[in-house]
């Protein structure tokens, strides 16, 4: 699954694709895919580095 972040409120979420709508702030927002894809950040599974 990927982990997903608006990029308004920076909300966090998890789903195979990001909503219309952020559930957070109700806006209609670009949703950042912060998914980790290197082991430096593994065990979290998201990178700390996408701001």
């Amino acid at each position: 699954m990927t982990t997903w972040k608006c990029s308004n409120c920076g909300y966090t979420m998890e789903a195979n694709t990001p909503p219309n709508q952020c559930p957070s702030c109700k806006e209609k927002c670009e949703f950042l895919d912060t998914t980790c894809y290197i082991p430096d950040c593994a065990p979290t599974g998201v990178d700390e580095r996408i701001k």
